[in-house]
């Protein structure tokens, strides 16, 4: 999953919401909701603009 945001976070610096989702979409994680790693995704994008 890591490598998946990472992945799209090198093609598109600014991603929306449905472009993390879509990205993230072939992995699967039982551990977690999938809304906090979409905040951090998106999070992750914006410290990287700074």
């Amino acid at each position: 999953m890591v490598l998946a945001a990472q992945a799209l976070l090198d093609k598109n610096a600014k991603p929306s919401l449905e472009d993390v989702r879509w990205a993230l979409s072939g992995n699967l994680c039982r551990c977690t909701g999938y809304a906090r790693i979409y905040e951090a995704v998106l999070l992750a994008a914006q410290e990287m603009a700074e």
